[in-house]
């Protein structure tokens, strides 16, 4: 009877091929053919970005040009609610990662536009540039520009109330001290609600009533108020109605048979007298 070798290795032991780690991950890949992203490391691998920053920059960079990537569309995407969706957006923009302009189209309508930059000018592992100089971007080909890529409009030209109604806007509520880099990027929406007509107490109530408790990013909140909240254009003014002429009454006539009063625009006889008398006349 032959002794069983208890050191024998397994049936399953004996798959792992040789240099595989004790410990760890260990990688299963499968080559893409279509439908995938390529996403760099120093995203992936950033030391300074959360994972639920980490998670939406990658689905971000997933999304075809012109998807939607505003905060309501991710919170309807992801089970993490609104604070944390601006948290992460806002640590994208912190990083380079993530751009968000308002700019105004050739409509006059303003909209909200997301940049995301796969790779920003600076990034973890770029070597630092030397004391003497400055970094500078390797250029890029210029993609050929259609009707679906036109330039980006100038940027609009602000209200001249919008930046003081935002630094104002801390009479109402102490926690609505801003930044001055968050006062030039909401003055655009306020800029936006002024020119439609809309009253600056109106719009510091709309932007002051209600805030939530606790509040932890003031700025984010005035961001979302200002878009969700835009008031809709006034109406053109109805035109004056066109004043029809008055018709004044003919001027009295005495008649020249009975000598009474009567309307008429020349003088004569009136109508109440008898036919041979104005036969005779």
């Amino acid at each position: 009877m032959a002794l069983e070798q208890p050191s024998a290795p397994s049936r399953a032991s004996s798959r792992v091929r040789a240099g595989t780690p004790r410990s760890g991950v260990i990688h299963v890949n499968t080559w893409h053919a279509s439908h995938y992203t390529v996403v760099g490391n120093h995203l992936l691998q950033h030391r300074e970005l959360s994972a639920t920053a980490i998670g939406v920059a990658a689905y971000i960079q997933s999304l075809p040009d012109g998807a939607p990537v505003g905060i309501r569309a991710l919170t309807e995407r992801f089970p993490e609610g609104e604070i944390r969706i601006s948290a992460a957006l806002r640590e994208l923009e912190r990083h380079g990662y993530l751009e968000r302009r308002r700019e105004r189209q050739d409509t006059g309508q303003v909209v909200t536009r997301t940049y995301s930059y796969n790779k920003p000018l600076t990034t973890p592992d770029d070597p630092p540039p030397p004391p003497d100089r400055e970094p500078v971007p390797e250029p890029e080909p210029e993609p050929e520009r259609g009707p679906e890529h036109a330039p980006s409009p100038p940027r609009q030209e602000l209200h001249p109330g919008a930046a003081d109604l935002l630094a104002g806007l801390r009479r109402y509520d102490p926690r609505l001290l801003l930044a001055e880099r968050d006062v030039q990027r909401l003055a655009p929406g306020v800029s936006t609600w002024l020119e439609r007509g809309a009253d600056p107490e109106a719009v510091a109530l709309a932007l002051t009533g209600n805030l939530p408790e606790p509040m932890r990013s003031p700025a984010s909140v005035l961001a979302y108020r200002l878009e969700a909240l835009l008031p809709p254009r006034l109406p053109a003014a109805p035109a004056a109605p066109v004043a029809r002429p008055v018709r004044r009454p003919d001027p009295f006539q005495t008649c020249d048979g009975c000598e009474r009063a009567f309307r008429s625009p020349h003088p004569g006889r009136c109508r109440d007298c008898p036919p041979e008398a104005r036969a005779a006349a």
